[in-house]
């Protein structure tokens, strides 16, 4: 898991939901941001084809997943290569990347089965993070950003 382990290996886990906890967090908001929010987001699946992926990922159904090159397809090159040259990987690792956290990210976002079009869905990123994590297989590091830090031991001991 060691790309996974580079994307998240830059996280302060004392740094709560401050937006800057993780290198994933700022990939995720900045992609909201650039493509006018959620409804943006998906309306670029939606335009390339996949509105059959984005309705079950609004959906309370399961998820479809997506290709790495269908992501790239509608986000778009250039925004795919931005993503990878800050993450500092290639640019196939970055839509592999979006691939396997978009439809989660959806999901967790979309809990009433809409999108709401009122809601600030960067600042909401935050406090999804860890179970985006744990949905992914990343036990450990949900973990991690559910109890704020890694487990400690008392401090005097």
């Amino acid at each position: 898991m060691g790309f996974l382990d580079s994307i998240l290996g830059g996280q302060n886990p004392d740094a709560g939901n401050s937006g800057g906890a993780s290198p994933l967090l700022g990939l995720l908001a900045g992609l909201l941001a650039q493509n006018g929010g959620l409804q943006g987001l998906l309306n670029k699946f939606v335009q390339a084809g996949h509105g059959d992926k984005v309705a079950s990922w609004v959906s309370s159904g399961e998820n479809q997943p997506i290709s790495p090159d269908a992501v790239k397809h509608a986000v778009g090159s250039d925004q795919i290569n931005a993503i990878a040259a800050r993450l500092g990987v290639d640019p196939a690792q970055a839509s592999q990347l979006l691939a396997k956290f978009l439809p989660q990210m959806v999901d967790k976002l979309t809990p009433a089965g809409t999108v709401d079009p009122n809601a600030d869905h960067s600042q909401n990123l935050a406090g999804l993070l860890p179970s985006l994590l744990q949905s992914f297989g990343g036990g450990a590091f949900g973990k991690m950003f559910e109890t704020g830090a890694a487990e400690q031991p008392a401090a005097g001991g």
